[in-house]
């Protein structure tokens, strides 16, 4: 009888396309996917580790999924085992620890037999990057069922922001070829997928180290003349990244979503400066207000960290005035998390907890007034959205090209990119009649 797995995962895009790759690993190797980890003979937990939050999820997780399958091998591999393997070692339940440069090992790792004597202590996969030059590669054909599936164009960073701690697990920046890129795309379309993520660590610096450089906009350029392409979409990217050509690029062409997610962290100089940000926010709105002004309806989204070391009222009182003023049109609000190896960690002047709790439900209550100002924009017009396979309260859900949550009627399947007609704006979701 086939052995069954199943993979659990936290954090960002980039692990998502990274369980996808570990899926497909186990499938070549006649491994069935198991619908919950209680039936798995495997279970790998592709980490986190951005937050203490993330660290403290994973290891609840670990030893959830031992107490409820005793009999399975657990593997605990992704950002956590790279940067702690020492302390993830020490998590109960675990037989093996696989750090990111160890990854496409995965289940060549689950097949060998837990070293006898060290069943308190799991065995460790783990090195640095020095030798670290490729990166492996999503599967096309396996993406978990998803309706957008993710494609990893980049990995790692070369940035020394001061309070990131992704360096260390990711490696330096390293980007996939585009014509292994370029086949993926079309492998997807060919299986019928209409919109495709592409995802990375740095996607801005993609194509940097390559001899001649392949910059981003040109990888575009290339992937939306492939035939029968719905939509690409950007994952997160950095606001000095982010090329003219490429805002130009989306401006031009409908197969590029009409939605930037650009990472700001603070709207205080002061603080942009002690983060080691390489802008200050006059060339941040600058940047913003072009996306604006060339794209009036493109959704745009940011990052901010509250709470960074020695963020006063003053300063906390700049991002907010900032952030109001700027176009956004959602924000993710993170509370600064100190991670040990970061120069912030050792900074003085931490903030109390329940301060940092209360700038940060101000900030939340800031985004959703703005969503709910830029949702409410587009009654009675027409946008082009994508359907997906979930449904809710008799309505699928949907997906706009600017990144809204919207409800269409269920008569009209999943996987579909169509315009709609907005015709109200309800508890955060448009609801669209297609048009």
């Amino acid at each position: 009888m086939a052995k069954k797995f199943f993979v659990a995962t936290f954090g960002c895009r980039t692990n998502q396309a990274d369980s996808a790759a570990i899926r497909q690993a186990f499938l070549d190797q006649s491994f069935l996917e198991a619908d919950d980890h209680r039936q798995a003979d495997v279970i790998v937990v592709n980490s986190c580790t951005v937050t203490h939050r993330s660290d403290q999820q994973v290891r609840q997780l670990a030893r959830k999924m031992r107490r409820e399958n005793p009999s399975a091998k657990i593997v605990l591999t992704g950002c956590y085992a790279q940067r702690s393997p020492e302390a993830a070692a020490r998590i109960e339940g675990l037989d093996f620890v696989v750090g990111n440069t160890f990854k496409g090992q995965i289940v060549e790792i689950a097949n060998s037999p837990v070293p006898a004597g060290v069943s308190e202590l799991a065995e460790v996969y783990r090195d640095d990057f020095r030798k670290v030059r490729a990166i492996d590669l999503t599967p096309a054909t396996q993406i978990g069922g998803k309706t957008r599936p993710f494609v990893k164009i980049q990995d790692g960073c070369d940035a020394c922001c001061s309070y990131c701690i992704i360096p260390q697990v990711r490696g330096p920046s390293r980007s996939v070829p585009p014509d292994l890129i370029y086949r993926q795309v079309e492998e997807l379309i060919e299986h019928g997928f209409q919109e495709i993520v592409l995802t990375g660590i740095h996607i801005g610096t993609y194509g940097m180290h390559f001899q001649p450089r392949v910059p981003l906009d040109r990888l575009l350029a290339r992937l939306i003349k492939i035939p029968g392409l719905g939509q690409l979409r950007l994952s997160s990217i950095e606001p000095m990244e982010l090329s003219r050509r490429v805002i130009r690029l989306a401006a031009e062409s409908e197969r590029i979503a009409p939605h930037f997610y650009i990472c700001l962290q603070s709207g205080s100089d002061s603080v942009l400066r002690r983060m080691l940000r390489p802008y200050d926010t006059a060339r941040f709105a600058s940047i913003v207000e072009e996306i604006r002004e060339t794209i009036p309806d493109a959704g745009i989204g940011t990052d901010v960290i509250v709470g960074f070391p020695g963020e006063t009222d003053r300063e906390f009182q700049e991002t907010v005035e900032f952030v109001r003023r700027m176009p956004f049109t959602y924000l993710h609000v993170f509370p600064y998390s100190d991670r040990a190896g970061t120069a912030a960690s050792r900074m003085r002047d931490k903030l109390n907890p329940s301060v940092i709790k209360q700038r940060s439900q101000i900030l939340r209550e800031l985004s959703e007034a703005k969503n709910r100002e830029f949702r409410t924009s587009f009654v009675g017009r027409s946008l082009r959205l994508l359907t997906l396979t979930e449904e809710q309260n008799g309505y699928r859900e949907a997906v706009t090209g600017n990144y809204l949550k919207a409800r269409i009627d269920t008569s009209i399947p999943g996987n579909k990119i169509l315009t709609g007609k907005v015709l109200t704006e309800e508890q955060g979701y448009l609801k669209l009649a297609a048009s």
